[in-house]
């Protein structure tokens, strides 16, 4: 028994270290027939990068990808980002409403372990700030787990005002949080899932953990 211990100690230990020594890796993945049929620009990769580079000031890279509104062509898009590009975060954008060809919130569903139903309900209340139809929005979120890597799935509204609001939350002309975005909550479950530490500038989104799980800087 004690030999079985000290194996399993070890092995956990060279995978901390392993995962603090790599850069936290996102997959962006914007889901439009007419953008990835060159119709028009898509505008959903270029407001998730800047997003991201304005919010988190640890080290990270990414993967991108524009697909159309084909269930098949998304799951196989994100199952690529975490199984092969080891992605630790992907999000989507696109196709998560009531239309006859919205199948993003199916297509991970699908290829996820787990669901984390929080992030959809909380995106949704953040927009019906704004407009009615948020009720018609269909976001979800899901673990995807394998044997040797995690990643959290986040599905984001099209449209890049509300793409900013869920991330972001609500603040007051003073610069208050009124109602928490859903990326506060992100850098924790990346913790619990296995993922690299993820710090964030308190000025865009201030990443909240427990007490115990905040590392000295």
């Amino acid at each position: 028994m004690k030999r079985t211990k000290t194996m399993s100690t070890t092995t956990e230990t060279t995978v901390l270290a392993e995962t603090a020594e790599r850069k936290l890796r996102i997959g962006l993945v914007s889901i439009s027939d007419r953008a990835s049929a060159g119709v028009y620009q898509d505008q959903g990769l270029p407001t998730l990068r800047e997003w991201f580079t304005a919010a988190i000031t640890t080290e990270w890279e990414i993967e991108t990808r524009l697909i159309p509104d084909e269930r098949s062509a998304i799951e196989a898009a994100l199952i690529s980002l975490v199984d092969e590009a080891k992605c630790d975060l992907v999000v989507t954008t696109g196709g998560t409403g009531p239309a006859r060809r919205d199948v993003t919130p199916e297509a991970t569903l699908a290829v996820g372990t787990k669901e984390m139903p929080g992030f959809g309900e909380q995106m949704r209340q953040i927009s019906l700030q704004f407009v009615p139809t948020a009720i018609l929005s269909r976001q979800v979120a899901v673990i995807r787990e394998t044997a040797q890597h995690a990643a959290l799935i986040l599905n984001l509204p099209g449209q890049p005002k509300a793409i900013k609001e869920t991330l972001e939350g609500l603040k007051d002309a003073d610069g208050k949080q009124i109602v928490a975005g859903i990326f506060a909550a992100v850098p924790y479950c990346i913790d619990l899932i296995g993922g690299p530490y993820i710090e964030t500038s308190e000025l865009v989104c201030k990443a909240f953990r427990p007490k115990s799980a905040i590392r000295a800087k």
